[in-house]
C-alpha cells in the first residue's frame, strides 16, 4: 500500500531517494521490510562509544570536535547497517548558540543558568550563532560524505517547548512544572522565548539541511507534560511554524516529529499536516495509530526499550505484534523513546534480525 499524493507535494521524490528505502517510506511508501534506526543508536550501550568518550573531554566537546562526532555518528552503522543514521549531538546546542551557558556535569545531566522572569531576554543574542554550530554542520558533511549511498542522514533539533524546558529550569525536570508555571503565570514572556527559539531552531535545522541531512526529526520529548491546549499553543503552533519555514526554504526535507507521551496528541498532529511522518511513543498502540494516524502520515516507532532490554521471547512478541499492526503501511521501525544505556548488543542484533528476517 502506498499513501494517496498529496496536494502539498512536499516529499522528496526525485531519483536520490530511489535507493534510500528510508526516504520512500517517508515519501509514503509501503516496503515488505521496513527501514530500522533507532533513537539514541550512537551512544552508550556501544563499547566503541565508551572507549571514545572517555578521550573526547566534556560531552560538548565531543558534539563540536567534528570528527569524533561524525565517528561516533557512524558507528552504529558500521556494527549494524542501521537504514538510517542521525547526527551525533544535542539538542540544548541551540541554547548554547544563543549565549545561555550549557554545562554537562558527570551523571548529573544538563546544567543552565536558568532563565527568570526578571531577566526576560536579556541575556540570550537575538540570533543563533551559526559560528558556534559550525562543527555541528562540519559533522554533518563528514557523514554524509562517508555513508553508504542507501543509508539516510537524519538531522534534528528540539521542539521550542522541550528546550525552554530546560532553559527555564536549568536542568531536567520530572514534569516540567517550571516552564508550565512560567507559561501559565508569564505567557507574553514566554511566547517571546518560544518565539526565539523557532527562529532559531528554523536556522539549525535548514543549516543541517545545507550541510547535507536528507530527513529531519523535531524532539518534543516533553509533550506528556502540557495539557491539551497548552500543547496546542505552545508544541503544535511552534512546532508547525518551524515546519512551515523548512518546507518554504528548503521544500522536498522530510520532517519527522516525535512528541513523546502526547497520547492521542499524534493523532491531532497527523490530522494538522504538521509532521511529514509522526513518531510514536511505547505508550501508544499502533493497532490504533494503523487507523488513526497511519491512514494520513507514515509513522515511525514504537518499541518498548525496556522490551529490548529484556530480549528473547519478550522481544520477539513485541516486535512482531508492531510488525503486524503497522506493517501494511508506510513504517519506520524503531523504538518507542532512546535505547537504554544497559542493553545489550545481542539483543539489537536479535531485534534487527527479526525485523528483517
Amino acid at each position: 500500500m502506498s499513501l494517496p499524493p498529496r496536494d502539498d507535494e512536499r516529499i522528496r521524490t526525485e531519483p536520490l531517494s530511489a535507493n534510500i528505502p528510508f526516504l520512500r517510506v517517508l515519501a509514503g511508501e509501503t516496503l515488505a521490510t521496513p527501514p530500522l534506526w533507532m533513537m539514541r543508536q550512537a551512544g552508550r550501550y556501544l563499547p566503541e562509544y565508551r572507549a571514545l568518550r572517555q578521550k573526547a573531554g566534556s560531552f560538548l566537546d565531543l558534539c563540536y570536535n567534528p570528527e569524533k562526532a561524525a565517528e561516533v555518528t557512524l558507528q552504529p552503522i558500521r556494527r549494524f547497517g542501521f537504514d538510517a543514521a542521525i547526527l551525533f549531538s544535542d539538542i540544548l546546542v541551540v541554547p548554547d548558540a544563543l549565549g545561555q551557558k550549557v554545562r554537562f556535569a558527570e551523571g548529573e545531566g544538563p546544567q543552565l543558568d536558568p532563565l527568570t522572569p526578571e531577566g526576560g531576554l536579556a541575556t540570550l543574542a537575538s540570533e543563533l550563532d551559526l559560528e558556534r554550530l559550525a562543527p555541528v554542520y562540519e559533522t554533518v558533511r563528514i557523514v554524509r560524505a562517508t555513508l553508504p549511498p542507501e543509508v539516510a542522514l537524519i538531522g534534528f533539533a528540539g521542539a521550542p517547548w522541550t528546550v525552554a524546558s530546560y532553559m527555564i529550569a536549568g536542568k531536567s525536570t520530572p514534569d516540567q512544572a517550571p516552564a508550565r508555571l512560567f507559561a501559565y503565570q508569564h505567557p507574553e514572556l514566554f511566547g517571546e522565548i518560544i518565539d526565539r527559539l523557532v527562529d532559531a531552531t528554523s536556522s539549525h535545522l535548514i543549516a543541517q539541511i545545507d550541510a547535507g541531512a536528507q530527513a529531519l526529526q523535531i524532539f518534543e520529548s516533553f509533550a506528556g507534560a502540557l495539557p491539551p491546549s497548552l500543547f496546542r499553543r505552545w508544541s503544535l503552533a511552534p512546532v508547525g511554524r518551524i515546519v512551515h519555514r523548512i518546507r518554504s526554504q528548503r521544500p522536498g526535507i522530510p520532517v519527522i516529529v516525535f512528541a513523546r507521551g502526547a497520547g492521542v496528541g499524534v493523532e491531532e498532529l497527523a490530522q494538522a499536516g504538521i509532521a511529514d511522518a509522526v513518531g510514536l511513543d511505547w505508550t501508544i498502540d499502533p493497532w490504533r495509530a494503523r487507523d488513526s494516524v497511519q491512514k494520513l502520515r507514515p509513522v515511525q516507532g514504537n518499541l518498548d526499550p525496556l522490551a529490548l532490554l529484556a530480549g528473547g521471547d519478550v522481544l520477539a512478541g513485541a516486535v512482531d505484534d508492531i510488525r503486524a499492526a503497522l506493517g501494511n503501511g508506510p513504517h519506520i521501525f524503531n523504538l518507542g523513546h532512546g535505547i537504554l544505556p544497559q542493553t545489550p548488543i545481542a539483543h539489537v542484533e536479535q531485534m534487527i534480525a527479526r525485523v528483517r528476517g
